[in-house]
C-alpha cells in the first residue's frame, strides 16, 4: 500500500485552540458533582463511616457509605447483560483476570470492612457543584484501625499479611516454554544471573479519569473518557441490571489514557448508579492529586534471570522468574504479566527460554495496563542482563546481540515462550541505530575519557526489542463500516476510540485513499455506541493495525457494492463496471460513468458494515543511548538517544513519529525520573503532586534521533503493526545499560530504575568485582528497591 497523503491533522484545529469538548466541558442542567472520600491509610479495619456531617453543608444534595446504598452493585461481574446489547464477545478481562483469580478477593464500589489500599473510595458525595461536593466529603469522617501493609510482591510473597482472610496474596500462577535442565546452566561455558526491580509507573496524562452520566426514562447515556466505549457500555449494562434498559456511551475529546483508560472503575458504577437511582445527571471529574493517589498503576515486578552462553556468545538459555505486583485487587490484571513472560525470548534465536509467573496482591492500587503492558518489562530485564553477558565475555555489546537476532529467513519464528513471530529482519534495524549513533565514535570518545581521570565517564547502551501488537486471540477483531452519501460525502465508522492519536486524520485519509476520493469528504465517527453500535476499542497499538483494516476491508465491500448497483442499474454484467477515483464506469461499450453521490442519488442509501479479523503482529526495533555521568553527585545527562522502529507500513509517517517520540520520552521518565516513594505505612509520599513524582519535561529531554525501518505485517493487507509504544519498550534498557556501561565499577545490582542521582551515586560507591576479578551475582545487592 501507498502511504496515505498527509494534510495538517484535523482535530489540532479545535485541540489547540481550546475548542476541544472534554468531559469538564459539559454543560448539562441539573447536574451534580461527585466527590469520594478516600483511605488516608493502605491497610486496615473500617471501624466507622459517618456521612451525617456533609448533610449540614449547603449545596451538598447526599453523602453515602457503602452501607448506605444497599442496591449497589460489586465491581465484579454478576449478572448476564440485558437481551437488547448485542452479544460482542471480548476477552481481554478474561485473559487478564480469571475467575479463580477473583473469587473470594471481589473489589468493592466503596469500601466495606476492610480497606486495601490508599485511597481507596469510602464514601461519596454529591453537591450541586463541585465546590460544595468537597465542602461535604470534608465532613464525613471514618475510623480504621491500620493492619501492617505490603508495597512490593517480594514482601507480600511470603504471606505474613494478607489482603483477603484466609486466602493467600498469590493471585495466580503461569508459566512459558518448559522448565530448563540444570546440567544446561552446569555445562554453559558463561552464566549470568541478576535481580531486577520494575517500578510501579504513574501513566500520567494530562486529561485524568473523568465520565458524566445522564439518566433519560429507562435509557442513560454515559460520557467518558475511555479507551474501550462497547466495553463499559456492556460492563454498566450488566452491573445496573433491569433498572436500565439502554445505555449508551459516548467517548468525547479525551487527554491522553495510554493504556489507563480501559477499565469500569468503582467511581464510573458509583456514578452511574446514583445518576439512575436520583434521576438526574452526575459526574466526577478527577483531580490531579486524586488521581496520584487512586488511579491505576503500570509495570511493578520484582525479576530474578540466569541467562547462559557458549564461549563464543551464542545463547544457550535464559530463564526469568517473575513476582508482579497487580495491587490490592485481582479484578483487572492478575494475568497480566503472561504479557512479560510469552515476550520473554525476545529477538533472539536462545532455544531455551522459561518464565515463570506469580501474581501478588500489595497494599497499592491495582496495577493495569500502561503503555506497553508487559513488554517493556520482558525487554528491559533481558537486555539488561545480555549487556553483563557481553561484559562477561569481553565482547562488544553490539557484537553479542547480532550474533543471536533471529535472521530474517527464518520468518514465522516459534518462539519457546509460545509466540509466532510475525515478519522481521532484526539486524537492519540494529546496524541502522548503529549508524545513525555514530557508535564507533562514540566508542571512541570513551576509550578517551577512560584514559582522562578528569573526563566525566561516558557509556553507551543498547536494546535490541520485539513487541506484540493488536491484542490476543479474541481481540484481535474489529468493526467498520463505511456510508456513502447524497452529497458525495462518505462517514466512515469504526470501533476504535481516540485518546489523542491522531485518528480523525489517518482513518479518514486511509478510507479516502482506498476509495480514490478527496479526505476532506470523509468524516470518522467513532467513539459512540449509538453510532457504531459494535467495537472493541484502542490499546495495545491496535487501532491503525486492525482498525485501520476493518476500514480498507469496508471501503473494499463498498467498492464492490458500488459496482454491483451499476451493473444492475446499466443492465451489463458486474465484471464490466470498473471503479475509479471515486466513479463506477463501464469497461466496454458505450461508455457510461457515475459518481458516488450519483449513485446514492439513484439506487438508494449506500452502507456496508462488516467485521474484520486480523492478525498478531510483532514490531521491533533497536535504541541506542550515550550518557554522561557524574559520579560524585549521581547525575546522569542523556547526550544522544536514537531509536529505529518497524512497525510495517507506516500510514502517516508523522503520526508514528509523534508515537516514538512521546513513548521515548516516557520511557526516559522510567529510566531516570518516575518512581512512587512510600513511608514505612505504604501511604505514597505524593502530597507535591508532580513535585514528588517526576515525569520528564522539555528541559529534560535530550536530542531524539528517529529512524525507521520497514518489514510489512503479514496479518492484515495494510502491512501495518502497531506503532504507539515503542519508546516506553526499548528506551529504558538502552539508558541504563549506557549509565552501567560508564560505571564499569558499579554494582549493577544497585542501577535499579529509577536512576535518581542518589541510586547513581550509591551503585557508583559499591564494588562489582571480586578479588579474582570475576563477576559475583549483581543482584546480591539489588534487593529492597521499590
Amino acid at each position: 500500500m501507498e502511504q496515505v497523503e498527509r494534510w495538517a491533522r484535523r482535530e489540532d484545529g479545535r485541540l489547540l485552540t481550546g475548542r476541544g469538548r472534554y468531559v469538564a466541558d459539559m454543560d448539562v442542567p441539573g447536574c451534580l458533582d461527585a466527590v469520594f472520600v478516600r483511605s488516608d491509610v493502605a491497610h486496615g479495619v473500617l471501624r466507622e463511616v459517618d456521612c451525617s456531617g456533609a448533610y449540614g453543608v449547603p449545596g451538598v444534595v447526599g453523602a453515602w457509605s457503602a452501607e448506605g446504598l444497599a442496591g449497589m452493585p460489586a465491581c465484579a461481574r454478576s449478572a448476564a447483560a440485558p437481551p437488547d446489547l448485542p452479544p460482542v464477545p471480548y476477552v481481554l478481562l478474561a485473559q487478564l483476570s480469571s475467575e479463580e483469580a477473583v473469587a473470594g478477593r471481589e473489589w468493592p464500589v466503596l469500601a466495606r470492612d476492610r480497606v486495601r489500599y490508599p485511597g481507596e473510595a469510602l464514601a461519596v458525595v454529591l453537591g450541586e457543584d463541585r465546590y460544595r461536593a468537597e465542602d461535604g466529603a470534608a465532613e464525613v469522617a471514618f475510623r480504621i484501625d491500620p493492619l501492617p501493609a505490603v508495597v512490593t510482591p517480594s514482601a507480600s510473597a511470603d504471606d505474613s499479611v494478607r489482603l483477603f482472610d484466609g486466602l493467600s496474596n498469590v493471585a495466580l500462577r503461569g508459566e512459558a516454554g518448559r522448565p530448563i535442565e540444570e546440567a544446561v546452566w552446569r555445562e554453559a561455558a558463561v552464566v549470568v544471573e541478576d535481580r531486577y526491580r520494575q517500578q510501579l509507573l504513574m501513566p500520567t496524562p494530562m486529561e485524568c479519569r473523568t465520565i458524566l452520566a445522564v439518566p433519560e426514562g429507562d435509557s442513560l447515556t454515559v460520557w467518558a473518557g475511555h479507551q474501550a466505549p462497547h466495553r463499559l457500555r456492556r460492563q454498566l449494562a450488566t452491573l445496573l441490571g433491569p433498572r436500565v434498559r439502554r445505555v449508551r456511551v459516548v467517548v468525547p475529546d479525551t487527554g491522553g489514557a495510554f493504556g489507563s483508560k480501559g477499565a469500569t472503575f468503582p467511581e464510573f458504577v458509583a456514578v452511574a448508579f446514583l445518576a439512575v437511582e436520583l434521576g438526574r445527571p452526575v459526574r466526577w471529574i478527577e483531580d490531579r492529586l486524586e488521581s496520584m493517589t487512586a488511579a491505576t498503576r503500570g509495570r511493578g515486578q520484582d525479576q530474578r534471570v540466569r541467562l547462559a552462553a557458549d564461549a563464543e556468545g551464542h545463547l544457550l538459555a535464559y530463564e526469568l522468574n517473575i513476582d508482579a505486583d497487580i495491587g490490592a485487587y485481582p479484578q483487572l490484571a492478575s494475568g497480566l504479566p503472561m504479557q512479560t513472560a510469552w515476550m520473554a525470548t525476545g529477538p533472539y534465536t536462545t532455544p531455551r527460554v522459561h518464565a515463570t509467573v506469580r501474581s501478588l496482591l500489595t497494599n497499592t492500587m491495582v496495577t493495569y495496563p500502561y503503555r506497553g503492558a508487559g513488554r517493556p518489562e520482558a525487554a528491559i530485564a533481558l537486555e539488561r542482563t545480555m549487556d553483563t553477558l557481553a561484559r562477561r565475555l569481553g565482547m562488544d555489546p553490539a557484537e553479542l546481540r547480532r550474533r543471536n537476532l533471529i535472521p530474517p529467513e527464518d520468518f514465522p519464528y516459534e518462539t519457546p515462550t509460545g509466540r509466532r513471530y510475525d515478519s522481521g529482519n532484526y539486524a537492519a534495524a540494529l546496524d541502522l541505530a548503529l549508524e545513525t549513533l555514530g557508535y564507533d565514535g562514540w566508542r571512541a570518545e570513551r576509550a578517551r575519557r577512560r584514559a582522562d581521570p578528569d573526563a566525566l565517564p561516558l557509556g553507551i547502551g543498547l536494546s535490541c526489542y520485539v513487541e506484540r501488537s493488536g491484542g490476543e486471540a479474541g481481540a484481535l477483531h474489529e468493526f467498520g463500516g463505511v456510508e456513502a452519501h447524497e452529497d458525495g460525502t462518505l462517514t466512515a465508522r469504526c470501533g476504535t476510540a481516540s485518546s489523542g492519536q491522531g485518528h480523525e486524520t489517518v482513518l479518514p485519509a486511509l478510507v479516502a485513499e482506498t476509495l480514490g476520493v478527496d479526505g476532506a469528504r470523509v468524516r470518522l465517527a467513532e467513539g459512540d455506541t449509538a453510532e457504531q453500535p459494535e467495537g472493541v476499542g484502542s490499546f495495545a497499538s491496535r487501532s491503525a493495525q486492525v482498525g485501520g483494516a476493518a476500514l480498507r476491508h469496508a471501503a473494499t465491500l463498498l467498492i464492490e457494492e458500488a459496482r454491483e448497483r451499476a451493473a444492475a442499474l446499466w443492465e451489463v454484467p458486474t465484471d464490466e463496471v470498473a471503479w475509479s477515483d471515486g466513479t463506477v464506469h463501464t469497461v466496454h461499450g458505450a461508455s457510461a460513468a457515475m459518481d458516488l453521490a450519483e449513485l446514492v442519488k439513484a439506487t438508494g442509501p449506500l452502507r456496508v458494515d462488516d467485521r474484520f479479523e486480523a492478525g498478531m503482529a510483532f514490531p521491533f526495533g533497536a535504541h541506542a543511548a550515550v550518557v554522561e555521568v557524574d559520579p560524585e553527585l549521581g547525575v546522569v545527562r542523556v547526550l544522544r538517544l536514537v531509536a529505529v522502529d518497524d512497525c510495517g507500513v507506516a500510514l502517516d509517517t508523522a503520526a508514528v513519529r509523534g508515537q516514538a517520540f512521546g513513548s521515548a520520552v516516557q520511557g526516559i521518565g522510567q529510566a531516570l525520573y518516575e518512581g512512587i516513594p512510600f513511608d514505612g505505612n505504604g501511604v505514597p509520599l505524593l502530597a507535591g503532586g508532580l513535585l514528588d513524582y517526576l515525569v520528564p519535561t522539555s528541559a529534560e529531554i535530550p536530542p531524539i534521533e528517529l529512524g525507521e525501518t520497514c518489514t510489512p505485517g503479514p496479518g492484515t493487507p495494510l502491512g501495518a503493526k502497531g506503532a504507539g509504544e515503542s519508546g516506553c519498550i526499548g528506551t529504558p534498557a538502552a539508558i541504563v545499560n549506557a549509565v552501567a556501561d560508564a560505571l564499569p565499577a558499579a554494582d549493577p545490582g544497585l542501577l535499579q530504575m529509577p536512576l535518581t542521582p542518589d541510586v547513581v551515586w550509591r551503585a557508583a560507591r559499591a564494588p562489582k568485582f571480586e578479588e579474582s576479578g570475576k563477576f559475583r551475582e549483581s543482584g546480591e545487592s539489588g534487593e529492597g528497591v521499590r
